[in-house]
């Protein structure tokens, strides 16, 4: 038989009769057939006549392909070899645009990751030209981290080939500044970062000096305000008045916007205002002027009295941070009235319920921020690693792997904690403060395509019973891990004076977060987080204004699998993103493919409610609302999502704003007859 085959690129590889039964089998399943053997008889034709013909010389991929569709044409599978066609056509496609990109792919990665990996990621040489394929930054960050197994005794080589196992299958990655900075003489891993800013002129511009030493090195930043004196106070050493929050906010906001994190990407900051602060109304509407405060998104820190109070008639004090002492009232209901009615226009601000944070943190300190997405609360100069497993990697025939999961929970943990050691931190004092408590979080991504490959609806209650299992699950194997290394490596230096001490030791304060995961849910092939798909073919614009139009595989394989997938299809989809209302589609499709506006707003905070039950952190969730809602709508998603006991909330009413995803429109489906 024959023995080798040449690769595109020119490597001579192993011929494998199974690979060309591989794919041969995904032709019959996209056309709907289940014939078991024929895919493998075919395969075993196709070696046979490759040995005929090409007994002398090595073949192509092409020349083989060739023969896999003659050999499907003969055999009388025409629509089989139809299947096969245009998958070859689309890999060609892919192939040419990564190409034209620059970007030599060795996993086969779609064309957008292998977009944005060329514009953030891959390491560069002095010419700016791409050196580095994405196998190889994956190999480039497991050597990394992997070395602090030497700290501690361990297999370095073996816990190597584990870490980049688990990276090039997509089973797991972690936050950017890690993929990015791996090795590299910046060497600072970490998303996550909350600074102090102190009441004076010098607390004031050591934050924002500190702030863009984190973004230069790749960081996010969030911020507590509450302390600064509010608008028109008094200001002893001068003579004057203060100038108040919102407008050392600006300063801030400036800053970010002329520093380029690591030359790569602009930074991401949080603003946080507690609701009882004197200048809580300029806060809460300082976003509706039009290219105010860009480069921050805002959070109210709610309080438990405040929510409780805002059901009834009854007002909270507005308490000066400077003297502790009560400077006027304002009706809780009213407030947040206020603060649904600005969300309502235009996603900002969310809240935080600052109460419920501080009551669930393990560690003595008040946390009074979180990082700019909101799902890590975190001390005055800490940092946090954060990872995401590949929930869409783990289904095997519609169930869920479940002891992979915990395979790669326990991984992730070590590899988090194995990234603390192997950080170099902006600053001495946040040194400290992470070193002292070791905080990871471990979360997850491609929750929406998982359900979809277990054929439950994201907008089912079998969803939330699952995401509550799902974290529960993930939470047990990550404190027993972090327990374990405690026992190997020591807990964390303030273990004794946490809440922790039921375990005999604990290596991390923290171990779960669940994050919006961005551009590496875009690497990884798979839906952002714990999100539901946003529409089944969108148009994305990310990094500096490119336009990635993205449709989803795991609709175009069930379609195609039951015959009904048309070009007609694809552009009415294209269009409209959803297909609710799409005539003639089966109703048991509708359901499973339900995109973020096709889901009520109660069952999107159900869902970060089952996730939120078992994380330490907290989660970055969007409660996506279409253009039609109301403030009501807004304010019943802050009630429910403050009793079923979320650490915070964010809402975004569609087209309210200039927004991340798109629906698709008449522009980028150029000729649509739905687009009039």
């Amino acid at each position: 038989m024959i023995e080798r085959i040449r690769k595109r690129e020119g490597r001579v590889v192993e011929f494998q009769t199974e690979k060309i039964a591989l794919a041969i089998s995904k032709a019959f399943r996209a056309v709907g057939r289940e014939e078991e053997d024929a895919p493998f008889r075919l395969a075993e034709r196709v070696a046979k006549e490759a040995e005929e013909r090409f007994s002398r010389t090595i073949p192509g991929v092409e020349e083989i392909q060739d023969l896999v569709e003659r050999a499907l044409i003969s055999a009388g599978y025409a629509d089989v070899a139809k299947a096969y066609i245009l998958y070859r056509q689309k890999r060609t496609e892919i192939r040419e645009a990564k190409r034209y990109l620059g970007v030599a792919d060795d996993l086969k990665l779609s064309v957008n990751a292998a977009e944005v990996l060329k514009k953030r990621y891959l390491l560069r040489d002095e010419r700016g030209d791409v050196v580095e394929t994405p196998g190889e930054m994956f190999g480039r960050v497991a050597d990394h981290i992997s070395k602090a197994e030497s700290k501690y005794g361990g297999d370095v080589e073996s816990y190597r080939s584990l870490f980049l196992q688990m990276m090039r299958n997509l089973e797991f990655l972690p936050n950017s500044p890690t993929l990015m900075n791996s090795r590299l003489e910046l060497g600072q891993l970490s998303a996550c970062f909350v600074l102090p800013v102190t009441d004076s002129l010098p607390g004031i511009f050591d934050a924002l000096k500190n702030m863009a030493l984190i973004h230069q090195s790749g960081g996010g930043t969030g911020f507590s305000f509450s302390r600064l004196r509010p608008k028109d106070d008094v200001v002893r050493a001068t003579g004057g008045v203060a100038s108040g929050p919102v407008s050392f906010m600006r300063i801030f906001d400036t800053a970010t916007d002329v520093i380029k994190q690591g030359g790569r990407r602009r930074g991401a900051n949080m603003g946080i205002l507690r609701v009882d602060h004197p200048d809580i109304m300029e806060f809460i509407e300082a976003k509706e002027r039009p290219g105010f405060l860009e480069n921050f998104n805002l959070s109210v820190a709610a309080t438990d009295e405040f929510m409780e109070k805002s059901r009834g008639e009854g007002e909270i004090d507005l308490i000066n941070p400077r003297t502790g002492l009560a400077g006027g009232r304002l009706k809780a209901a009213e407030l947040l009235g206020l603060i649904a009615t600005s969300a309502w226009r235009g996603g900002d601000p969310g809240i935080i319920f600052i109460d419920r944070i501080n009551a669930a943190h393990p560690l003595p300190g008040e946390i009074e921020a979180t990082n700019p997405c909101g799902e890590q609360p975190l001390l005055p100069y800490e940092s946090c690693n954060l990872g995401s497993i590949n929930l869409s990697r783990l289904v095997r025939k519609g169930e869920l792997d479940w002891d992979r999961l915990a395979e790669l929970v326990s991984l992730a943990v070590r590899f988090l904690d194995d990234v603390i050691d192997m950080n170099r931190f902006p600053l001495p004092q946040i040194e400290e403060a992470t070193l002292s408590r070791r905080k990871i979080g471990l979360g997850v991504m491609g929750f929406a395509d998982m359900l979809i490959q277990m054929n439950i609806s994201y907008a089912s209650p079998q969803a939330v019973a699952l995401a509550e299992k799902l974290m529960g699950f993930i939470s047990e194997h990550a404190r027993a891990q972090s327990a374990r290394l405690g026992e190997e490596r020591g807990s964390f230096p303030l273990f004794d004076s946490s809440r922790l001490r039921g375990w005999s030791a604990m290596r991390n304060a923290t171990v779960t977060t669940i994050a919006p995961t961005g551009t590496i849910s875009i690497i990884a092939g798979t839906s952002s987080g714990i999100e539901p798909l946003f529409a089944l073919a969108f148009v994305r614009r990310v990094l500096e204004g490119a336009r990635l139009l993205e449709v989803s595989p795991l609709f175009e394989k069930m379609a195609m699998e039951r015959g009904i997938y048309t070009p007609d299809l694809k552009v009415e989809l294209a269009w409209r993103g959803s297909v609710q209302e799409i005539a003639g589609l089966p109703q048991d499709l509708k359901e499973l493919f339900r995109t973020a506006l096709d889901i009520s707003a109660q069952q999107h905070v159900r869902i970060q409610a089952a996730f939120q039950k078992y994380t330490d952190n907290a989660v970055s969730k969007t409660v996506n609302l279409p253009a039609e809602a109301t403030v009501s709508d807004v304010l019943q998603v802050y009630r429910l999502a403050y009793d079923l006991g979320c650490k915070g909330v964010t809402v975004f009413r569609y087209g309210s704003r200039s927004q991340v995803l798109y629906l698709g429109n008449g522009e980028t489906v150029p000729g649509c007859k739905y687009c009039g």
